[in-house]
């Protein structure tokens, strides 16, 4: 068949089309007895009304490619998104953007795809300016890839104030057409302080619970890690820079456990800290969508997450060298320091 010839039973629809609209029948009887939407009858209908027969044979033009755009223009659209914003508002979107440039949305959006480009997205931050970041990033990194030889390597934090929350209304369950349903009213019943240590080279993670974080609790919970690792084996501890970590009791107690070693992650800088990770998914899996009616509840749920993980835990692996991360954080545009 050659360009441009029309199919014969193409040229019959679209006079068929005409003919029952000739006898006054609206435009979804006619779709329903040609097996046909009602959209193509009201284009045909209406090319043969501008253009007689002539306008049934042959096809509608078809939209062509999006016109082109000139460079200047759109370094003008890509410097407004990184550098302005709409009067009394935070971002642009594609529709305030092409109404200031006078252009379809589309077009905008095609712009901000290509320059990747997502002005409706953000994500929280938080930059070290710990004057030692680099010797700790280096240390704790170091730890993860390389840990020393009869050595056990914790990663350890708190998660403090974990609430019992009890969801008012029963839970609806997950359908084949609707996402599970609950309430976003609940009771309140109570917190506990879950202290966590994910150990490196297993992937298994030990757990305690306190009514405080303070220097006595954490002292306890370094007393459960003693327990727990071969005494023939050095023992090196992660942690952030809580102000319980470093008190007096707690280099007293170091000096008589000499095989402990504290490591401290730079400031602002949690996201070095493994166990942080397992905090995630503790959240999101058993926690934030459970209904909890009582504190032992609470806790009880969490022990049997803490079961079923350490089962099937593998060692954790830390993909990233000190001088990558570097590198990451040195493409960051750093805000000026500002000082009040």
């Amino acid at each position: 068949m050659g360009a441009g010839t029309l199919h014969p039973y193409r040229l019959v629809l679209r006079a068929r089309i005409v003919l029952r609209a000739a006898d006054g029948r609206p435009n979804h009887e006619i779709a329903n007895g040609l097996d046909t939407r009602p959209n193509t009858v009201g284009l045909w209908r209406h090319r043969f009304a501008l253009l007689r027969v002539e306008g049934l044979r042959q096809d509608a033009p078809r939209s062509c490619r999006p016109p082109e755009i000139s460079p200047s223009l759109v370094k003008k659209i890509v410097d407004a998104t990184l550098h302005s914003t709409p009067k009394r508002e935070t971002h642009w979107s594609t529709r305030t953007l092409a109404d200031k440039f006078d252009m379809s949305h589309m077009t905008v959006h095609r712009i901000w795809r290509a320059w990747h480009l997502q002005p409706h997205r953000h994500q929280s931050f938080e930059l070290s300016r710990d004057p030692q970041f680099e010797d700790k990033l280096a240390y704790v990194v170091g730890l993860y890839l390389n840990p020393p030889e009869k050595a056990i390597v914790f990663s350890v934090d708190e998660k403090p104030q974990v609430q019992a929350l009890e969801r008012r209304q029963t839970t609806l369950p997950l359908g084949p057409s609707f996402p599970e349903g609950r309430s976003h009213q609940y009771r309140r019943n109570g917190t506990i302080d879950l202290f966590a240590a994910l150990e490196v080279l297993t992937g298994e993670v030990v757990t305690e619970f306190h009514h405080r974080h303070l220097h006595q609790e954490f002292l306890s919970f370094l007393r459960t890690l003693d327990q727990r690792a071969d005494p023939e084996f050095e023992v090196h501890v992660i942690l952030d820079n809580l102000s319980a970590h470093a008190t007096v009791e707690v280099e007293r107690w170091l000096r008589s456990h000499p095989r402990f070693h504290l490591h401290f992650t730079p400031t602002q800088a949690s996201w070095l800290n493994a166990v942080e990770g397992w905090f995630s998914k503790l959240t999101r899996k058993p926690l934030k969508r459970g209904s909890f009616a009582s504190v032992p509840e609470l806790t009880r749920a969490i022990r049997e997450y803490v079961a079923v993980h350490n089962k099937m835990a593998f060692p954790f692996l830390w993909t990233k060298t000190p001088n990558e991360i570097l590198r990451k954080v040195d493409k960051i545009p750093h805000p000026a320091v500002t000082t009040h």
